[in-house]
């Protein structure tokens, strides 16, 4: 089961003829104001980039937002704080949230604000005791973005955006179909949307991306390093040892490495650009070279305990809720000891107990985008396997859009977009986010995020799940 701007200174913005936001709240201090926030703890304030003010947070969250007087847990956020009166955008990866101030692509768009929210049940943001069919589902995850985003617009009463990438671009659309009127625009990255299940596009899908002769090596390699299994088998072995892994969720460590080679296949595709074909070892080469390919791909031990530990929430909702693509494994049944069993369930532990499959939760937010969705722009790329079903506008989507950027992978962007493209992108995030069109020098200024660390939080990093 695979795994689900600068700051513009006053004299930039002067020469693109813009003029600096003024801060709602004059002179006032941000810090003063998250202590008027009923719910909210200021953990600590971190080191930020010259213009931006950077605190770890928790909020206060019912377990269950049907029974708000109920148990409560304390879900933890990021907030990066630029200016009172700037846009803000409500971010989550749909996994854990970064400690660094990372900022998304549409925050660098609107130079603005961005609180950025840790899902529910990815530690430490779990209730104890922890309720899993009541409490982790899709409405309630929208809830919680619910609540933060309307605590926080007394301090920020300006335009709000919602964003995120595969998982959190997940969330973000559906944090918008329950609570519709909370933000002014939708920006989801990479997102699936795996309407029926077990209803399958992607192994169409991957049948015929990319070039043939690069899907012709891969699978070869798959079926080498399956017939080598005790080879490198003894590798990942060694490797546990060192690392202490153990293998009780998946069973054991050669059914772990089988579900990894399944796997690597669509990894590839999600992670690697094209020219990365051209590394792709041939059958028979050196068991250390093969093993070095696959963890820069699909690590064989991917499946330990230890791996899968962080990651329990996102299998128990695609096992439950969210669907799963079938596993791409037709051409490697000859040589499989544990076929079928590439599944989400395969990797939630047994002390977790599974509820039956909600059949009507994706296909409701299916029909509400093509039927009500509003403000909605998705971005997807052309090689990634999630983007083979991805999101349809319909006929009662309005001002709503969708982007596939050439050749992108899992961490398609809209700078990648062809330009005329992305600059359609931007002038619509930034007119929802109550902004003049930006000049193709503001343009370039949001794609080079100077004095940040370096990372996209959109981009989905390849020691995640498939997700």
């Amino acid at each position: 089961m695979r795994r689900l701007l600068t700051v513009l200174s006053t004299a930039v913005l002067a020469a693109v003829g813009l003029t600096p936001v003024a801060s709602a709240a004059g002179d006032g201090d941000i810090a003063a104001a998250l202590a008027t926030v009923p719910g909210l703890t200021v953990v600590k304030e971190d080191p930020a980039p010259a213009g931006y003010r950077f605190f770890e947070l928790t909020f206060t969250q019912p377990a269950d937002h049907r029974h708000p007087g109920g148990p409560k847990f304390e879900q933890r956020y990021t907030l990066l704080h630029r200016d009172f009166s700037a846009p803000t955008v409500a971010f989550t990866s749909g996994y854990n949230v970064s400690l660094s101030p990372n900022r998304s692509e549409p925050t660098r768009i609107v130079d603005g604000n961005q609180l950025s929210m840790e899902y529910r049940y990815f530690t430490p943001s779990r209730p104890q005791p922890a309720d899993w069919s009541h409490d982790l589902t899709i409405w309630q995850a929208a809830a919680d973005e619910h609540a933060a985003v309307q605590a926080f617009k007394k301090i920020y009463p300006g335009k709000w955006l919602a964003t995120g990438g595969s998982k959190g671009g997940m969330t973000a659309t559906y944090f918008r179909r329950f609570f519709p009127d909370d933000v002014n625009g939708t920006i989801p990255y990479v997102a699936p949307n795996d309407v029926i299940d077990p209803l399958d596009k992607y192994n169409r899908f991957l049948a015929n991306v990319g070039d043939p002769a690069c899907r012709a090596s891969l699978k070869a390699l798959q079926r080498d390093a399956l017939k080598r299994r005790d080879e490198l088998g003894a590798l990942a072995a060694d490797d546990a040892a060192r690392k202490g892994y153990t293998f009780t969720t998946v069973g054991s460590i050669d059914e772990s490495l089988e579900i990894s080679v399944i796997d690597s296949y669509f990894a590839f595709w999600q992670y690697q650009p094209a020219s990365a074909c051209a590394s792709i070892p041939r059958a028979g080469a050196p068991a250390a070279d093969v093993w070095a390919w696959f963890e820069q791909v699909e690590s064989l031990n991917t499946y330990s305990d230890q791996e899968l530990e962080p990651f329990v929430p996102y299998y128990y909702q695609a096992a439950v809720q969210l669907g799963s693509p079938e596993a791409y494994d037709s051409y490697l049944r000859d040589l499989l000891r544990y076929p079928g069993t590439d599944v989400p369930s395969t990797f939630v532990p047994a002390s977790v107990k599974l509820p039956r499959f909600d059949f009507l939760a994706m296909p409701d937010v299916d029909f509400w985008v093509k039927a009500h969705g509003r403000q909605l722009l998705f971005v997807y790329g052309s090689n990634d396997p999630w983007g083979a079903e991805p999101f349809e506008l319909g006929y009662g989507s309005r001002d709503s859009y969708r982007y596939f950027v050439p050749g992108g992978n899992h961490g398609s962007t809209i700078a990648q977009l062809p330009a005329a493209q992305a600059a359609e992108a931007t002038a619509t995030i930034r007119r929802w986010a109550g902004l003049p069109a930006a000049s193709s020098r503001s343009l370039a200024s949001a794609a080079a995020p100077a004095a940040f660390p370096d990372f996209d939080a959109n981009q989905v990093l390849a020691d995640r799940p498939r997700l």
